[in-house]
């Protein structure tokens, strides 16, 4: 099959790689109709992870099923399927208590970014919708996979509440995911940090009241005055970057939390602010088995829009430019058609 892979720090191709193939009762294989470029894929890409050179590389896909192992019952060929990128059994411990991003038989998408995908724990994982989705809803299907379930958990960790006040630190796809969940679960006031104007506009379309382009102590500042010196009700903090951690303590209000959901990279806890304000932190890996069936709910009733973060779609031959595309901002994120 044709599959991006990933050699070296900004080198990614596109390349044959054998196909997947179920190797256990569990598996199932995917036809993908629709990958994309997430923005923790840039982390190795910018050379900040370890990279075996000829990986196949993306964990966010949507498709159609085109071989089932013995032991998958729910599903069957021909069915189409939303691939949440950590696969689970939904039936451990772990998975019933609501954490399913630590199935004990946890698998992770490997080849979004093909034409072929293999979900491990096919029956646990996949959610179908009923039949052939229509085009124009592909790229919010896609956005569930990952980056809108993502969004959703930070909001949930950081307890967002109906009538409060929420930061989002973060304007890629998963913050602008964060904003429109914070508006969905009721937040008065949903404050944006960006600096950019696309994700700004896409910002507000969510349901963010407010825009704050300041960064760092400016932007505390900026955040303080605001909400009248008193901090925000809940943070959502969507990088992972040291500087984005300290700007999300530095803006929750006492007896708030941190929901963290950037994979995080040099990040050294202010312990100290995190204990002399009482600010908790929550989060990390999205279980996004938990939240898909509410988020097909509701982007199906059209009540949420989130594959408006991808403005840009590129065929599965030209994902190396989508890649260059991301690191230079040139898109938030891109969409992959194999």
């Amino acid at each position: 099959m044709r599959a991006t892979t990933i050699h070296a720090p900004g080198d990614i191709r596109v390349e044959e790689v054998p196909d997947p193939v179920i190797t256990k009762p569990t598996d199932a294989i995917i036809k993908v109709t629709a990958g994309c470029i997430c923005g923790s894929d840039l982390w190795p890409y910018r050379g900040h992870n370890d990279i075996t050179a000829g990986d196949t590389i993306g964990h966010e896909c949507i498709g159609v099923i085109e071989e089932v192992g013995s032991e998958v019952t729910d599903f069957a060929v021909g069915d189409f399927v939303i691939v949440p990128f950590d696969h689970c059994d939904n039936t451990c411990a772990h998975c019933r208590y609501g954490m399913q991003s630590a199935c004990v038989n946890l698998g992770m998408t490997a080849s979004g970014q093909a034409e072929y995908a293999l979900v491990t724990q096919a029956n646990g994982s996949l959610v179908k919708t009923d039949g052939m989705p229509d085009e124009a809803l592909v790229p919010s299907l896609l956005a569930l996979s990952d980056v809108m379930a993502t969004g959703w958990h930070a909001a949930v960790a950081a307890g967002v509440r109906k009538g409060g006040t929420v930061v989002v630190v973060g304007d890629g796809a998963v913050g602008l995911c964060g904003v429109l969940a914070a508006a969905q679960m009721g937040a008065e006031r949903v404050i944006a940090m960006s600096r950019h104007e696309p994700r700004q506009d896409i910002a507000r379309q969510f349901g963010a009241t407010d825009i704050v382009a300041e960064r760092g102590r400016e932007g505390a500042a900026r955040i303080a005055d605001l909400t009248e010196g008193i901090g925000a009700d809940a943070v959502l903090e969507c990088v992972g970057t040291d500087d984005a951690i300290k700007t999300a303590f530095a803006v929750a209000r006492p007896g708030s939390t941190v929901g963290f959901v950037g994979v995080p990279h040099g990040v050294e806890l202010p312990v100290r602010k995190m204990f002399q304000k009482n600010v908790g932190m929550a989060g990390g890996m999205a279980p996004v088995r938990r939240y898909l069936p509410e988020l097909l709910e509701l982007t199906l009733s059209g009540a949420i829009n989130p594959g408006l973060v991808f403005d840009l779609t590129l065929p599965l031959e030209e994902s190396p430019e989508g890649y260059r595309a991301m690191d230079e901002r040139r898109a938030i994120k891109v969409l992959l058609r194999p």
